[in-house]
Parts: structure tokens; sequence; C-alpha cells
């Protein structure tokens, strides 16, 4: 009896998954959850190669578990994209799973609208969210660690099929250059092709049951990761909210931020949390909140404090309902008729002088009580943070109305720091940070700072023509002052025309009538509750 003979075509009939497989084999799974497009890349890459913390934390990571730059990518990307759009998870490459999940838990969680709206378009910020977020990934990795290898079992199992399927291809191949004229083929040639064909139906089946028990692992691990990451992402959102509140309480906005180098921007932040007056941010921001608010109840060219409406014929002061008449061509000759006879309606102000044109210039005490919280205080609040608050929102006042301000930080004799901000030029943060930073921490001596502010404000009044500066002078200690000195203080004062605002922090008898502070001082107040400024609101509206 003959050898039974197998016919190619039978063979390749039953191999024709497996060679449609290895002729066109799918398209990779994706690596990323969060598609992206070339900007996108391009900022992550950008962001990542300045952020020296990112890299640390990628190194870190990738050192215990897989993939984590790809999960860093996605966190990024979900907190910087306006509308971030993940793929479908059947998309995913099955080793990429875990990081899928964790990013649909964050941008699915409650807490996930208030991290992105800190974080959305700004690229240090979406940056900073992620490293927020850095020790409970070191966490959720480490429990998810089953579900991350069985990942990568699917993952390869999957590589498997495509393997196999390019086995079966190769050992028809052979088939077909072992084919006679009758379309047979020997058996041991045919045998190799059958054996292909079932390695590649095992690993089929192989790659099921990983994909499966991928799905498993994943599904029983979803929970903890949905826990996890919705703590993590509240503590996030709270971190970048802390952030913008500090950084607008020193006065810088989105846009000075955003052209920052990421460093730079990570110590600026560094610094202001954890320098003299970090804690304080939030005294700081109120003071320049209520600042503003004065300067905009303050009515322009207007002296003293609005109190109501009277008559009169004083048109820096006209009423807008009053100058409305003048763009009506019947009411202009009532308004010339009653300007004629002072009945115009005019704001009435009572109490207060002009403010000033010169440079406003704050002398903070920093002698060693002003670091002590005053005595009726409840929340720790010193004398120095006060002053220094209250001296950034004068540089604020100073600069809307262009004036110059100038900060003098003194203590005993020797001890005298003078900060300039001239009102032309914008005033650097670094600046700014260096006049608050400032604290000598010894006596207290009024003749050298003060010194120094006259000396300022005749230098301005000789090379600008400009007099009427105003002296702000912040302290919690007495001392005398000679009769010499006194004089010329006297002298300047009446030939500049300055006016000195004193506050005396604390309770003492430095405020006394007859005190070196009253003879100084035009006003003069004290000071026992630091914790609200407004009461010294008065003084954003005389300035």
């Amino acid at each position: 009896m003959g050898k039974k003979l197998t016919k190619l075509k039978d063979l390749a009939a039953r191999a024709g998954r497996w060679l449609g497989l290895a002729s066109s084999p799918p398209e990779p799974k994706a690596t990323a959850a969060v598609v992206s497009d070339r900007f996108d890349d391009m900022t992550w890459t950008e962001t990542f190669e300045d952020a020296s913390a990112l890299q640390d934390l990628a190194e870190e990571l990738n050192e215990r578990f897989d993939h984590t730059p790809d999960l860093l990518r996605d966190l990024f990307l979900s907190a910087f994209k306006a509308t971030p759009r993940l793929r479908d998870r059947a998309d995913m490459d099955p080793s990429r799973l875990i990081n899928h999940q964790v990013v649909t838990a964050m941008v699915g969680s409650p807490e996930y609208e208030d991290l992105h709206r800190a974080t959305v378009g700004d690229p240090y910020a979406a940056a900073m969210a992620v490293l927020a977020q850095s020790d409970a990934l070191r966490r959720l990795l480490e429990q998810t660690r089953d579900a991350q290898e069985k990942g990568h079992q699917a993952h390869d199992a999957q590589d498997g099929v495509g393997d196999a399927a390019r086995a079966v291809a190769e050992a028809l191949a052979r088939a077909g250059d072992a084919e006679d004229e009758n379309g047979a083929v020997p058996d041991d040639v045919a045998a190799a092709v059958d054996e292909a064909i079932d390695g590649a139906e095992s690993a089929d089946e192989a790659a099921r049951q990983a994909a499966q028990a991928a799905a498993q692992a994943l599904a029983a691990v979803t929970p903890a990761i949905r826990t996890a990451i919705r703590r993590a992402t509240a503590q996030a959102a709270e971190a970048a909210r802390e952030e913008d509140v500090l950084m607008r309480a020193w006065g810088l906005d989105p846009g000075q931020l955003e052209r920052m180098p990421f460093e730079e921007r990570a110590l600026l932040a560094e610094r202001l949390r954890r320098g003299h007056l970090g804690q304080f941010a939030d005294l700081i921001g109120r003071f320049r909140l209520m600042a503003l608010g004065e300067r905009a109840r303050r009515v322009e060219n207007t002296p003293g404090e609005l109190v109501g409406i009277t008559l009169g014929d004083d048109l820096s002061r006209v009423v807008p309902s009053e100058l409305a008449h003048l763009g009506i061509p019947a009411m202009r000759a009532v308004f010339a008729a009653r300007y004629a006879e002072s009945s115009l309606m005019l704001y009435d102000s009572r109490g207060e002088q002009n403010t000033g044109r010169g440079a406003i210039i704050a002398c903070i005490d920093t002698s060693f009580s002003m670091d002590i919280p005053c005595g009726t205080d409840r929340v720790g609040i010193t004398g120095e943070a006060w002053a220094k608050a209250c001296a950034l929102a004068l540089l604020d006042q100073a600069r809307q109305a262009k004036r110059d301000f100038v900060g003098i930080i003194f203590s005993s004799a020797s001890e005298l720091s003078i900060h300039r901000f001239p009102g032309s030029a914008p005033a650097g943060i670094a600046d700014i940070i260096d006049f608050a930073e400032t604290f000598f921490g010894g006596g207290t001596d009024f003749e050298a700072p003060l010194t120094a502010a006259v000396d300022l404000l005749e230098a301005e009044f000789n090379d600008a023509g400009r007099p009427r500066g105003d002296i702000v002078l912040i302290t919690d200690g007495e001392c005398g002052v000679s009769e010499e000195w006194m004089h010329r203080w006297n002298e300047t004062k009446r030939r500049l025309d300055f006016r000195t605002f004193g506050i005396s922090i604390g309770t003492g008898p430095a405020t006394a009538p007859g005190t070196v502070l009253d003879t100084l001082c035009d006003n003069l107040r004290s000071l026992d509750d630091l914790t609200d400024p407004r009461a010294v609101s008065d003084l954003f509206r005389l300035l």
C-alpha cells in the first residue's frame, strides 16, 4: 500500500487564519492612555527635560516597576490638556492596563475638577500635580504588582500568537517547496505544518487565558486604585490651590509665572513656602486685597474720605449724572446755569489731605521683639510679619500711583538695609523677597532709618522736583533722638512737605502725647490686634 499524500491546498486551507495574521499583523496596541498630538508630546518632553524632580521620580519608579514613564506622561497630560480624551481599554497594550485604570480613576473622580482648574494649560502646575501624587503612586504600584505581572503575561502571550503565526507561514512555505506534480507534499513535511498550526492554536488559547487573567486581576484592584487616586488627586488639588494662593499673595500673576523656567519657579515656590515669612502668606494676601479695595473707594483728585453729596462748582468733583447733561444739547444751558450758581452736585469728603506725589518710604523695625507674637494676638502673628505685609501692600500702592517705593529695614544704629523699587521699573520678585526676608534682631534706633528716608526724599526733590513724599514708620519700640537731629528733621520736613505716618505695634506708652513717636508723626496710631489689616485701611486712602 502506498503512502497517504497530503494535498498542499488542504494544508493551506487549515493554515489560512494564521497566514493572514502573519502577512498582516494587527496594529500594535497603544502604550499611552491619553490621546495626544505633537504639541502635547513636545510639551511633555520639554517639561520632563526641564524638571529634574520628574526625572528623579521616573528613574526611581522605573527601577521597581515597569512602564512608569508612560504613566507619568498620562497623568501630566490629563492635568495639562483642556479636554483630555482617554483611549478605550480594548485599544491598550495589556501591559499598560494598570496605567489606563489609574488615569481613568483620576479623570473620573470628583476631585479632578478642582485639580484641573489649577493645572490646565500650565505645564509647571501639571508637573507639580504629578509630583504631588508621587507617594500615592509608589504605594499603588506596589499594591498592584500582581495585576501588572498578569498584564505583562498577557502582552507576552499576545506576542507569542504572532510568533506562532509566522511559524505556520514558514512551515507552509517549506511545504510549497516540497510539493510534487500532483500538488501533494511528503508526510513529514505535512506533519511539520500540522504541528505549527497546533502550536498556533495553543498560543492563541494561552493568549486568551492570559488576557482573561489580566482582566480579572485588574478588576480585583480597581476599587483600591479608585480610592487611592481620589485621595491623591485631592491632595494634588490642595497643593495646587495653596501654591496659587501663595503666589498671588506675593503679587505674582499667572502670566509672569508661566514665563519662568520650571526649576526657577519651583525654587521660588519653595523659598516662599519655607522663607522667613512663608507662614504669613495669607496675611500678605489679605493686606493686598484690603489696599485694593481702599484704592477703589478713593475718589481721584478729591481730598478726604467720601461721605456724601454736596453742591458747588468744583468740576473735579462733579458726579457722573451731572456730567451726563453735557451730552444732551438741550441740557447744556441748564448745566451752565447751575455751574454759575454753584449748585452742581459734587462728591463731598472730609478729614483727609491730598495724597503725596513723592516716594513712599516704609521704615520697618526688625528689632528682636518684632519677631515675638504680639501680646493680645492669638494666632502667632509677629510684629515683623504684620509690618512686612503692610509694606508689601504699600509697594502695590506706590506702583499703582507710579510713585517710587523704598523699604528701609532697621534695628540698632548700625543695622540698616535699603531696598529701592523705582516706580518706572517692574519690581523683581527676587528683590521683593530679599526685602521681606531681611531681619536684624537687634535694638531700636529711629535716627538712622529716618535720616536715610529724608536723604532719599531730598535727593528725589533735587533730581526730579517731586516734593510731598510719605514716610511710614512701623515699630514696636521707643527710643530717643537728639535735639540737633530733631531740628534738622523739622527743617527738612518744612522744605520738602513730606508726611510721616506712625504705627506702633503693641499696647505700650509709645504713642502717648509728647513721646518721640508723637512728635515725629503727623498721623500716629497704636495697634494691638494683628489679625485684621482693616485697622489701617484709612492709610491706603491717604497715601
